[in-house]
């Protein structure tokens, strides 16, 4: 795990930087939070329902405090 492209995503999220969004999604070698970041870029640029694009944002955004909380224990078990 990169802790690194975790705080880089919700970083660009929070910042609606979505073409260094999509950047990290094309470098990151986390497959999960590639998809999800595709989801999401999917839903902002094609969906009309706001619904959806909140939905999509809502999981990354849960995704990427998952990941970052497995990787600071990681570090704290194994580091």
């Amino acid at each position: 795990m990169i802790k690194a492209d975790y705080d880089r995503a919700l970083f660009y999220t929070h910042r609606s930087e979505w073409d260094n969004l999509l950047i990290l999604m094309v470098r990151t070698k986390d497959n999960i939070l590639s998809k999800k970041i595709e989801h999401f870029l999917h839903a902002y640029n094609f969906e009309h329902d706001y619904r959806v694009i909140e939905e999509k944002l809502y999981v990354l955004l849960r995704y990427l405090d998952h990941a970052a909380e497995m990787s600071s224990q990681d570090i704290f078990l194994y580091g």
